[in-house]
This record gives C-alpha cells, structure tokens and sequence, in this order.
C-alpha cells in the first residue's frame, strides 16, 4: 500500500549523492557520524560493506537532499565499487593526517574515482584526525600542495573535536548547487532559442561532458511556471 505525501513532506528540490573515499581508518564513519547525528565513536569497528546517510541542507532558499555513502577502505570490500560511484557528484578524499601511508594512498583513490564517476565530480580532499596534533605526519601545506595540484578543494577536520566537519560537507554540496544552478541558466536560455521546446514541461538532464549528470531536480517540469 503506497503512502500518501503532503506538499510540505515533498519539500527537498534536489538530490546530491556523495560519496566518502580514503583508506581504512581514516576517520571516514566518525565524520559521517559527527556531521549527520552529532555523534563520536572512539572504538567504531570498520564499515562492513556499504552505509548511507541523508541529510537536508538549506541553500538560497532550495532545499537539498544529501545523501552521504560511507564505504569500508579495506581492499577486500573494492568489489562495490562500480555500484557506489554510480550517480554520485560530490566525494570526500579522506587521510588521516597522522598516517602518511593514508596520504600516499591520494593518488590512488582519485585513480579510481575518475575510473567509476564522471571526472567532474565535486571533490574535497580531507586531512582527517587534526586534534593528534603530536602525531601528525602530513604538514597542512602538503595537503594544500597536493590538492591545488589536483584541482581539489582542500580542507582539515577532526571527528573527535567537531572543526571543520559540517564546514566540510556544506561546501561540497554548496559547490556542487553552484555548478548545477549554472547549468539550468544555461539549459533555459537554450530552450529561449529552440521555440519547438517552450512549455514541454520536461525535466533538464544536466550533462557534464563527460556524459554524466550533475545534479537533477527531484521534480519534473522544472521549466514551467
């Protein structure tokens, strides 16, 4: 038996799929926990397969529907990965930056993220854990080195202490509204020159070049009235 929706449960305009990355341990379900429940697990075994969390975002007026993919780092877990890009727009490249190895791991995880997403994905590289400060390995210029090199946001959270962690998953789905917001400007000044589309009524696909959408509206007819 369907259930019914008022207007007002119906109140999200967009949803972002965002999915988290890095080696294991990194810190990668803390963030999550402490972003979407305001939670910290200090003993938090490793992720088992795949979890997801949804959280609602308000940006200039629109209401946006986060939904955050946390999967384990361990090698034995790769075989989701096709399934987990799949759709995704935004991702967190997280290291722990007391564990260098966990740094060094970057480059393979931005490998295989442009293997299994569109190359447009929104990402953030997230030096993780920055209250082990008498542990830290990686220097907060080396994070910023390697992701101006990448073309990568950069930022440093910590789990345990709260900084950064909402900062964080804010600008990624603000940064990926602002690409989306450009490209239904784009898409409707198109549909002012071709008069055979006014008043169709269809949703916008919009498509990055590689092929892949960035973002859709949740509701058709985003271009009437």
């Amino acid at each position: 038996m369907m259930e019914a929706h008022t207007e007002e449960e119906q109140t999200e305009d967009y949803l972002f799929k965002i999915v988290l990355i890095g080696d294991s341990a990194v810190g990668k379900s803390n963030l999550l926990a402490r972003f979407a429940r305001n939670e910290f697990y200090p003993n938090s075994k490793s992720t088992i397969g795949v979890e997801f969390q949804t959280q609602k975002i308000d940006i200039d007026g629109k209401e946006i529907k986060a939904q955050i993919w946390d999967t384990a780092g361990q090698e034995r877990f790769r075989a989701v990965t096709s399934a987990y890009y799949r759709g995704a727009v935004g991702a967190l490249l997280v290291y722990d930056v007391s564990r260098r190895q966990t740094f060094d791991s970057i480059g393979r995880w931005l490998n295989e993220l442009h293997t299994h997403s569109d190359m447009n994905v929104v990402t953030i590289l997230i030096g993780n854990k920055t209250d082990l400060k008498d542990a830290r390995e990686v220097s907060t210029d080396e994070g910023k080195t390697v992701a101006e090199a990448q073309g990568l946001f950069f930022m440093e959270t910590s789990a345990l202490d709260s900084s950064n962690v909402t900062t964080a998953f804010h600008t990624i789905v603000k940064e990926i509204y602002n690409i989306l917001s450009k490209k239904v400007i784009s898409s409707q000044e198109c549909k002012k020159d071709d008069s055979k589309s006014l008043g169709s009524g269809k949703s916008i696909v919009l498509q990055e070049e590689a092929g892949e959408p960035v973002g859709q509206p949740k509701t058709a007819g985003c271009c009437s009235s």
